[in-house]
């Protein structure tokens, strides 16, 4: 294969959601190389790294993300695209470490104080880091102490916090306050089922999207 048909077959392979050769999802590429694979096909071939992310699995994830957003592909094709992705970014970690590519930039995710419910967070996590961010988990009834802190340890990071639980809403309320009387200049993302884009006008957070792929879209508009 050329360069451009790898990257083009792994970005498939991120999208459907195949992982490896052995992978039996989706039955319709069945003993066909998977992202594991081709990801080391890549760079074993000279492909350099940044171009295997941003040209295959960040590809690959997008395409999914969009999906979603539409309605197209539910919770289970994006959690089998995420293990692709995470497959073939097995390959390219090395590279991080050692300064060759770099992360677009960092995004600090919690589901707010007195909220349990993590699969909204978990989705976004997965779309972002695919989208070639460095996700920042912080988990499940996070206060404002802890974004916080992560923002102390990663500086210039974006916030995302989720909730489910209307319950709940006034917790996020209160940390963005927080958040925002102590680092002003904080960007901070919301999200979850009940939250709207008035509500975030009203608390004074940044950014609302009911769904991951808009949340990328405002992080990578930020860079330009």
């Amino acid at each position: 294969m050329t360069h451009e048909e790898i990257l083009k077959m792994l970005a498939i392979c991120v999208e459907r959601g195949k992982v490896n050769k052995n992978a039996p999802f989706p039955p319709d590429l069945r003993d066909q190389d998977g992202a594991d694979e081709l990801a080391k096909h890549a760079i074993d071939q000279g492909i350099t790294a940044d171009v295997v992310l941003s040209e295959g699995l960040v590809t690959g994830m997008t395409a999914i993300g969009i999906k979603f957003r539409e309605n197209r592909v539910f919770v289970p094709e994006v959690l089998m695209a995420a293990k692709a992705m995470t497959a073939g970014m097995a390959h390219l970690r090395p590279f991080f470490q050692s300064g060759a590519i770099t992360h677009k930039g960092a995004l600090i995710i919690g589901t707010v104080m007195g909220d349990l419910h993590d699969i909204g967070k978990n989705l976004l996590g997965m779309i972002v880091e695919g989208a070639g961010w460095e996700i920042i988990d912080l988990g499940i009834d996070v206060s404002a102490d802890k974004f916080l802190a992560g923002l102390e340890e990663h500086p210039g990071a974006y916030i995302g916090l989720s909730c489910l639980l209307t319950t709940t809403m006034l917790n996020m309320e209160k940390i963005v306050i927080d958040i925002k009387a102590s680092k002003p200049d904080a960007k901070i993302l919301i999200g979850g089922a009940p939250v709207t884009d008035d509500f975030r006008s009203k608390i004074g957070a940044d950014w609302y999207s009911p769904d991951p792929q808009g949340a990328v879209d405002y992080l990578n508009g930020q860079q330009t």
